[in-house]
């Protein structure tokens, strides 16, 4: 038996539902549309039955769904769609939200707690869009004393260094955002904005605590990313080339981790320095001051440096697996599509779906291949930002001084050690001409 609120009205229940229907078209015709139109403006659109589709026939796909597909293609084929959905910031947004929220549970189960739960239903995922809604509807605070123009650069900045580092990983043969043949120096460019960026941000809030995590982040950043780069050398003495794409593909038989496990490990030390992850979380530290450069930020700017850097964490994922673990390459267990199929068509109903012409138009852009090579990137690069995670709920922060120590002495020395096996395999011959590879 149910029961109604004393205070329910039918009417007004059903004003409500026809508000919301009204705002939703407004913004339909208002924003949606004109969006679609100045997308359909840029892309190149393809020529169907002799004739080039212009935008304003674009949408005619509604009423001739055989238009679809050629439409999608070229929408695929765009620098606008792998920059801001695949492989771009889109894939990477999707993936740091993930990790966001794995990590919340996974600390959770490991301190014995509940974690995020309770906000929303299938283990908390709503979690997410509710401090996504709070940390856009909070008011932004700046500090009195501020350096404002920096000040409100700082986040963005940040964000955008992160989005670059992502544009320069690929994710499958032939789909990366920016495929410079000097992309591992591309790399280490783009780390070396993330010292710089911190320092100003701190700097410019004028404030004690967000100074002191701020010079703790220099030291920091600086004092790893020298055996970071000096890690990478061995693999680049074993591929000779500086492209990432040319470094995932030498892998196809075996992954560089096999043969350079040391270069692995160091890099997988700096790393967890350079994103700033316990047990090297010094410029953030609680405990000691407050939360480090992030004390003075609010609202929407701490939400942009808290996307920039799981986009950082994702990036570091990928290029590690890029570089020591094969990147894509992997078994084939993506299935062909039947030739049955593509003969008989799929039957729904009274409709027989033929699909023998509209199989073709997309296989140049979304190929077994890349299907097969998506997956395994996926895959490997989830398991590494798991074992970046993890440290976070078993090992404590160490000190400044054996920070630093363990930067300029120990890993410097390792990396050298990783440099003098690389030359000492590819000098023997049991790599490069005449080798295994």
């Amino acid at each position: 038996m149910s029961v109604i609120a004393p205070d329910f009205k039918l009417s007004s229940f059903i004003k409500s539902l026809l508000d919301n229907i009204f705002w939703i078209l407004l913004l339909l015709v208002l924003i949606g549309i004109p969006l679609v139109f100045m997308v359909l403006f840029v892309i190149p659109l393809p020529v169907i039955d002799g004739e080039l589709l212009t935008p304003f026939l674009a949408l005619s796909w509604i009423a001739d769904p055989s238009r679809t597909l050629p439409i999608i293609q070229a929408f695929l084929e765009t620098d606008i769609f792998r920059v801001m959905a695949f492989p771009g910031f889109g894939f990477a947004a999707l993936l740091a939200a993930g990790t966001i929220f794995a990590e919340r549970k996974m600390m959770a189960k490991i301190q014995l707690r509940v974690g995020p739960f309770y906000c929303g239903k299938f283990e908390g995922i709503l979690q997410l869009m509710g401090d996504g809604l709070k940390l856009i509807s909070k008011e932004i605070i700046i500090p009195a004393k501020a350096d404002k123009p920096i000040f409100w650069a700082a986040p963005v900045m940040f964000v955008a260094a992160a989005a670059a580092f992502v544009a320069l990983i690929p994710v499958a043969p032939g789909w990366v955002v920016a495929d410079v043949d000097l992309g591992l120096l591309a790399v280490f460019a783009v780390i070396g904005f993330f010292p710089i960026i911190t320092i100003l941000s701190a700097w410019s809030a004028n404030s004690k605590y967000p100074f002191i995590g701020g010079i703790r982040a220099l030291f920091q950043m600086v004092s790893f990313e020298i055996p970071l780069i000096l890690s990478l050398l061995g693999v680049v003495i074993l591929t000779g080339s500086l492209n990432l794409s040319e470094i995932a593909a030498s892998q196809s038989n075996f992954p560089w981790i096999i043969f350079l496990p040391v270069g692995a490990i160091v890099f997988f030390i700096t790393m967890l320095a350079e994103l700033e992850r316990i047990p090297f979380d010094l410029p953030e530290a609680e405990s000691e001051i407050v939360a480090g450069w992030l004390t003075e930020l609010s609202g929407m700017m701490y939400g942009l440096v808290q996307l920039g850097s799981y986009l950082k964490l994702y990036a570091f994922a990928g290029l590690f697996v890029v570089l020591f673990l094969g990147g894509w390459n992997g078994p084939m267990v993506v299935p062909s599509l039947p030739l049955e199929l593509i003969e008989n068509g799929i039957e729904m109903g009274p409709i027989t779906l033929k699909i023998s012409g509209l199989a073709p138009l997309l296989s140049e852009v979304i190929t077994q291949e890349m299907l097969n090579g998506t997956l395994w990137f996926v895959l490997k690069t989830v398991g590494v930002i798991f074992f970046i995670i993890l440290p976070r709920g078993v090992f404590p922060r160490i000190r400044v001084d054996m920070l630093l120590d363990l930067g300029w002495s120990k890993l410097i020395g390792l990396a050298f050690v990783n440099i003098f096996i690389a030359l000492g395999l590819l000098y023997a011959g049991v790599l490069g001409p005449g080798g295994l590879q």
